[in-house]
C-alpha cells in the first residue's frame, strides 16, 4: 500500500470572524459596565451622592407626606371630602362708569370690573373672561348682562351682573380643606406658579432615587436584594394592572 500527504496552503481570512466580533463587543460591553460602576463607586461621587440623598429628601419631607396623604384622599373622596359645600351669596352695587365709556355710551371695562370684583367682594382665584349680553336701541341700554367666575383650589365664584341696575349677584362655593388638599395636590385651578412647583418637586424626586440608588451600588449584597425587591414591586403593580383593573 501507498499513501502520500497532501499539504494545503494557509490563507488568511479576508471576513472577520463572527465569534470573535461577539467576544469583542461583550468585551466593550463589559468595559463599559465596570467603568459605570468604578465611576460611582468613587469617593467624591459616593460623598455627594449621600449629600443630595440627604438634603432631598429633608427639603421634600413635608411635601412628600403632603402628596401621599392627599393621594389618600384623593382615592377615598367619599370619606373624607364633605358632601355638603359652604355657599355664600351676596350682592354688590358697581359704579356706573364701569359699564360706559367717557362719552357716557354703553362700553364694558372687562379689566376694571375684574379689579373692582377683586378688590371690593373680597374674591380669589383666577378670573375667566367675561360673558356680555347686551340689547341696544338708539345708543340706550334696554337689556344687559355678565356672567364670569373666580376658581380656586376648593373653591369656586359665579358672578352674575344686571347692567341696567349695575348689581352683581355673587355666589360663592367653597368646598372645604380637603377638597383645596386635593386640588393642589393636581395643580387644579392652583396657577402656574404652583404648577412649576410640582415639575421641580417631581424633578428632585427622581434625583433623590437615583442618588439612593448611587449609593447602593457598592454595596454588592444590598444592591442585589434591592433589586429582586424592585423587579417583585414591579410585577405585583404589573399583575394588579391586568387582573384587578377593569
Amino acid at each position: 500500500m501507498s499513501s502520500f500527504s497532501q499539504t494545503l496552503p494557509q490563507t488568511p481570512d479576508q471576513a472577520p470572524n463572527q465569534t470573535t466580533n461577539q467576544k469583542q463587543t461583550r468585551s466593550k460591553s463589559q468595559t463599559a459596565t465596570v467603568k459605570n460602576k468604578t465611576f460611582l463607586k468613587n469617593k467624591q461621587v459616593q460623598v455627594w451622592a449621600r449629600r443630595l440623598h440627604i438634603y432631598i429628601s429633608m427639603a421634600l419631607l413635608l411635601v412628600v407626606l403632603f402628596f401621599s396623604i392627599t393621594g389618600i384622599t384623593l382615592n377615598r373622596p367619599s370619606l373624607f371630602v364633605a358632601s355638603q359645600a359652604d355657599i355664600e351669596e351676596t350682592i354688590l352695587s358697581l359704579p356706573q362708569a364701569l359699564f360706559s365709556d367717557a362719552n357716557g355710551a354703553v362700553a364694558v371695562n372687562k379689566a376694571a370690573i375684574i379689579s373692582y370684583l377683586t378688590d371690593h367682594a373680597n374674591l380669589s382665584g383666577q378670573p375667566s373672561a367675561l360673558d356680555v349680553f347686551t340689547e341696544i336701541e338708539d345708543g340706550e341700554l334696554i337689556e344687559g348682562e355678565i356672567a364670569m367666575d373666580y376658581k380656586g383650589p376648593g373653591y369656586n365664584v359665579a358672578v352674575f351682573i344686571d347692567m341696567t341696575t349695575t348689581e352683581a349677584v355673587i355666589e360663592k362655593t367653597h368646598y372645604g380643606v380637603i377638597a383645596v388638599l386635593n386640588d393642589l395636590h393636581k395643580g387644579r385651578n392652583s396657577g402656574d406658579v404652583w404648577k412649576l412647583f410640582i415639575d421641580i418637586t417631581a424633578l428632585l424626586m427622581v434625583f433623590f432615587v437615583l442618588t439612593g440608588v448611587c449609593l447602593l451600588v457598592p454595596k454588592k449584597k444590598t444592591f442585589a436584594t434591592s433589586l429582586k425587591w424592585t423587579l417583585f414591586g414591579s410585577l405585583v403593580t404589573l399583575a394588579i394592572f391586568v387582573v384587578a383593573v377593569p
